[in-house]
């Protein structure tokens, strides 16, 4: 779908200066949204994820800097960026290690960014969205919002909690708005591999005489039965058509996008 459905609609893209951010972005952008992202990086990283936005389409392409760590931060960045029609909490972090040697520091951050950071964003977002009667959030949660795997704690207490978290949001804003207009949804993608540069190296690792499509299969081997990644653009169809009006009755649902991982 390439119509330009988001024209006048204002979006925003946490950890989007990358990965399936970026491309969630310029999606919204292609479908003609004004276009807030935020996410890490140097400046000609920033810029080029701009540059990428603009060219995909959008009216306006703006960076953020806040902490996501910090809600007085975030908060700030919402009331610069005033009304959003379409919320994408798309930032996270990881860091893996048994749960008793999980240093403290850590999981306090992985909590911050990957749960807490998305309660700031929709408590502030939501009462709009609901006085308008169209919104749409869809946060990036993960196949580990739905199953556990070792040496995770906190990456899976926060997105299984970002599952709940979406879940109650859905329920509170179900009666808000019309089919006419489209309705206030909230909903999570949940992937399970996805092929971006952070996993490179995992892949290299596994690959046989430079063979990277074995060293993906042998990566996903364990997990995913389809031994295929989802492309980062692959996540942003999706998300892009759940903010589509006729998706206005699809809310409060957690969507595996994992080749089967969690139909085992």
């Amino acid at each position: 779908m390439t119509d330009r459905f988001l024209e006048g609609r204002v979006a925003l893209v946490t950890g989007a200066t990358s990965g399936i951010g970026l491309a969630v972005a310029e999606a919204l952008g292609a479908a003609g949204a004004a276009v807030h992202i935020n996410g890490l990086g140097d400046a000609a990283q920033i810029e080029a994820a701009l540059d990428a936005v603009r060219a995909a389409g959008a009216v306006s392409a703006t960076h953020h800097d806040a902490d996501l760590r910090d809600a007085a931060a975030i908060r700030s960045m919402m009331r610069a960026i005033g009304a959003i029609d379409v919320l994408v909490n798309n930032a996270g972090v990881q860091h893996t290690a048994a749960l008793a040697d999980m240093p403290d520091e850590r999981w306090d951050a992985l909590i911050a960014i990957n749960l807490s950071a998305c309660f700031h964003t929709m408590k502030a977002v939501l009462p709009g969205m609901a006085a308008r009667g169209y919104g749409r959030v869809v946060n990036i949660a993960s196949v580990h919002g739905l199953v556990a795997s070792v040496n995770k704690a906190p990456y899976v207490a926060a997105k299984h909690g970002l599952v709940g978290l979406s879940k109650v949001a859905a329920l509170e804003m179900a009666g808000q708005g019309s089919r006419a207009s489209g309705g206030v949804t909230v909903n999570c993608i949940c992937p399970g591999w996805v092929e971006t540069p952070l996993i490179e190296p995992q892949i290299a690792a596994r690959a046989v005489d430079g063979d990277r499509e074995a060293g993906i299969r042998a990566l996903l081997a364990e997990k995913q039965p389809s031994l295929r990644m989802s492309l980062p653009a692959e996540i942003a169809a999706l998300a892009v058509w759940l903010c589509r009006r006729e998706a206005h009755n699809l809310s409060g649902a957690a969507l595996p996008v994992d080749g089967g991982w969690t139909a085992q």
